[in-house]
């Protein structure tokens, strides 16, 4: 089979082909459809400082995916062969303390599918039985291709208990944007968000922000106290990682608000800790991953209900192919989210 390969230690992938994955009694064999690019996998080509402390080369890449399942082990029983899917990429130990409190996102000794084991840049890809998600036939391709960054929105912003409230979102790439109709349809009062891109800053207005504002305009904190009575927001979610954006969406939230930080910095941060969040009383939540799988069921009923739409989202759709050209893409900023044709139907 064909499979995008972090070969070895160095900068870029490679296409190669390379023998199928064998199954084992309780897995599933998925022929892959339709994969996302995420900024982790961007991390992987560029073999940045995280990527060079995390992978251990030769890996099969990537970790958003859907497709239809191919062949399954004999104690399978809760997936057919031809059923389309996705699945959970991280594979969890399930007797460590978080898997046995119900925290199973948070193992101990996760495995993430593309970084710490073979991914879905790749014709087939082998998982747990336990890992499988069962599509809703209304669920286009393409969106399910991408319900691992949908299910790191939906968690941030559920867990933020966003209902009725105003809400400032720091960093608007593809999951920041997300993060914007998922907390419309939560409810939220407000949606107020904040990049230094102005094509994405247009594209988080159309999808249901009030208000957008560059975080290089020195007037972009006042400007959101204006907007929210003086007090400041309630809800921040942090999704861009940018520690000079961490630091000034933590000083446009309110006394006793909320601060759910999702964006994953480079290195260490400076931020204003007593002015920011000990003399203000915030709470803060450090979100990772999605909930096994509560948010699964969350993000689902919003995607067949169309209380979001994900079309905006995804600006470009290109054959695995023309993954040097995806990824020269993602580098550019010049596409939002990426996701790569498999199966051949681009081709």
């Amino acid at each position: 089979m064909r499979a995008l390969l972090k070969e070895r230690p160095g900068p870029g992938m490679s296409l190669r082909e390379v023998p199928v994955p064998e199954i084992g009694p309780t897995d599933v064999l998925i022929r892959v459809r339709r994969v996302g690019i995420c900024g982790t996998d961007g991390h992987i080509w560029d073999w940045d400082k995280w990527a060079q402390g995390r992978l251990h080369p030769p890996v099969v890449v990537g970790h958003e995916f859907m497709g239809t399942v191919a062949a399954a082990g004999g104690a399978v029983r809760g997936v057919s062969v031809g059923e389309r899917v996705s699945a959970e990429g991280h594979v969890v130990d399930g007797t460590c303390l978080l898997c046995r409190t119900g925290q199973a996102n948070l193992c101990e000794r996760v495995q993430v599918i593309g970084v710490d084991r073979d991914g879905c840049f790749a014709d087939f890809i082998v998982m747990p039985e336990g890992n499988v998600w069962r599509l809703d036939p209304s669920v286009p391709d393409n969106w399910a291709a991408v319900f691992d960054p949908l299910g790191n929105a939906v968690h941030t912003v559920m867990t933020a208990d966003v209902s009725t409230k105003s809400v400032v979102i720091t960093g608007v790439g593809s999951i920041g944007l997300m993060a914007i109709p998922v907390a419309r349809a939560a409810g939220a009062a407000k949606v107020i968000a904040i990049d230094v891109n102005p094509h994405k800053l247009e594209l988080a207005r159309q999808l249901g922000a009030d208000e957008v504002f560059d975080s290089r305009d020195p007037s972009t904190r006042e400007r959101v106290y204006a907007l929210t009575n003086g007090d400041g927001a309630d809800v921040l979610l942090e999704m861009s990682g940018n520690g000079a954006a961490l630091d000034l969406g933590l000083s446009m939230v309110r006394n006793g608000g909320r601060a759910a930080l999702l964006g994953l910095p480079s290195d260490a941060v400076n931020i204003k800790l007593a002015e920011h969040i000990i003399f203000k009383g915030l709470t803060v939540f450090g979100i990772f991953g999605r909930k096994m799988f509560e948010t699964w069921y969350q993000m689902q009923s919003l995607v067949t209900t169309r209380r979001i739409d994900l079309t905006p989202i995804i600006t470009h759709v290109l054959p695995l192919e023309q993954f040097e050209e995806a990824f020269a893409m993602l580098k550019a900023g010049s596409a939002v989210k990426i996701v790569m044709d498999v199966s051949g139907e681009l081709a």
